[in-house]
């Protein structure tokens, strides 16, 4: 069993000023993999005064001291990557082999990703020709609160901190309390990297407590919130009230349209997406909208591949999804592949209960339900689990008008070896990102939606800008530079 009941605050370990025990539970056996503490809002207020108090120096802690202390948390990492990997594995059950290859992984990509961006920051720059002594200063908007979730925790953790770290804020980590350990082993990875103390902390807790306490601090300027619209709806409230800049990255119901003419693996690449971490992401492909000559095939080979995919521990190797990453999750996937049967989709892969061969364990059927219509259960609501809706579509059009027919708008995709065709769809889709033909995202575009996705923007040049504000300066002395 693993004790980890203190915070990191102001540079040490520090215990709860009020002791408030939590299991964290291995999803993979139902068993407690550790015991931490969660905060309250003096605990909160000690890590907010701490960051306080060192924003000044690091804030003025020139560009390239700070990016050369942040730089060296990639030696930490490389120095411990299999203890994040189990870290991460054991506690949300990510698979140990994609817990290596993909969770941990987010933070030397996304950290590299940032000080490329940061290398090209102008700091201080002109208006322009037409505005002598005009400037235009990027400054760090003060003390940050960093709430992140369970489903890829490194990634957001990386997405949030490091760019924070650059600009010059001082921040306070909230992860969930679902997935603490990874985040604990990188507060370790900030201190033996340097970081100077109260520039990050982190305080363990949930929503309900210490996630409130940091959206509605005076001393908050800003806060990054990654997880459900709901939570972001709340986070939003409590913190208008002290007027802080809000960054939400929330939900997805993302629209995967494959035309007859796209390539021969796209629908086994969308299945496989759309099952990748056992459904747990917010811009997985969870409606396959299937253009009608190719859509009887398509849904042969979706409940073939989702058949194929094997289900198993996340402690053991190999290329399989883990479980969800607890009980409450488990119950709620379970209600929704009910519900589309309920509802009249037809059931072609999967469904509900255990597979075969678990008693235990928060594990899930790669589920596939074809012939759903726009508006049934399944294709409004996000589930958060590997459970894909198949719907038909005769023009593009249509497609279009059923992707947008959504509350989200997070991340859509296109398969069509049609390339005006991928280039209108590209346009007329509304989500923050569009993705065609299985080709990713370039390093450090910016990840982040629109409508009741969020608007964040994270990653690269846009993810350092969240943390920064924007001062207009005029009679700007050139010459006593």
């Amino acid at each position: 069993m693993i004790l980890k009941r203190d915070f990191y605050i102001n540079g040490r370990w520090t215990a709860p000023a009020t002791p408030r025990d939590c299991e964290v539970i291995d999803p993979s056996t139902e068993e407690p993999c550790a015991i931490i503490s969660l905060g309250s809002q003096a605990d909160t207020n000690a890590a907010v005064a701490a960051a306080k108090a060192a924003f000044p120096a690091w804030a003025a802690t020139p560009p390239a001291e700070r990016r050369a202390i942040v730089a060296r948390i990639l030696d930490q990492y490389e120095a411990r990557l299999e203890e994040l990997a189990t870290a991460i594995s054991t506690e949300m059950g990510a698979p140990i082999d994609m817990a290596r290859a993909d969770q941990a992984a987010c933070l030397p990509w996304h950290l590299t990703n940032f000080l490329t961006a940061f290398d090209q920051m102008e700091w201080v720059r002109p208006l322009g020709p037409h505005a002598p002594g005009a400037m235009i200063a990027l400054e760090p908007i003060g003390v940050v609160g960093l709430i992140t979730p369970w489903n890829w925790p490194m990634n957001q953790i990386a997405l949030k901190v490091v760019p924070a770290l650059l600009a010059g804020c001082t921040c306070v980590l909230k992860p969930s309390e679902e997935s603490p350990l990874d985040a604990m082993i990188f507060a370790e990875f900030c201190h033996d990297a340097g970081v100077p103390a109260g520039v990050f902390n982190l305080v363990n807790g949930d929503g309900a407590g210490v996630g409130s306490s940091l959206s509605a601090h005076p001393d908050v300027e800003m806060i990054s919130f990654t997880g459900s619209t709901r939570a972001g709806r709340a986070i939003s409230a409590a913190a208008a009230q002290t007027l802080k800049r809000v960054t939400l990255e929330l939900g997805g119901k993302g629209a995967n349209l494959i035309f007859a003419d796209a390539d021969e693996r796209a629908v086994e690449r969308g299945v496989r997406h759309m099952m990748n971490n056992s459904g747990q992401s917010c811009n997985a492909p969870s409606r396959m909208l299937v253009e009608r000559p190719a859509y009887d095939r398509a849904v042969e080979i979706a409940a073939g591949i989702a058949d194929s995919i094997k289900v198993a521990s996340a402690h053991e190797p190999g290329k399989h999804i883990g479980p969800v990453v607890n009980k409450r999750q488990w119950d709620q996937i379970q209600g929704y592949i009910q519900k589309g049967i309920d509802e009249g989709a037809r059931l072609v892969a999967g469904g509900p209960g255990l597979p075969e061969g678990f008693n235990r364990g928060f594990y899930v059927k790669p589920t596939v339900f074809a012939d759903v219509k726009p508006g049934m259960t399944i294709e409004r609501e996000e589930i958060f689990g590997p459970v894909l809706s198949i719907i038909p579509f005769d023009t593009e059009e249509e497609a279009v008008r059923i992707a947008n027919d959504t509350a989200y708008g997070l991340t859509n995709y296109v398969q069509s070896q049609d390339g005006a065709r991928r280039n209108r769809l590209a346009r007329a889709l509304r989500a923050g990102m569009v993705e065609m033909n299985g080709k990713s995202r370039g390093a450090g575009a910016p990840f982040g939606g629109v409508k009741a996705s969020g608007r964040a923007r994270e990653g690269g040049h846009w993810g350092l800008e969240e943390f920064l504000e924007v001062k207009s300066i005029s009679g700007w002395d050139i010459a006593a530079e």
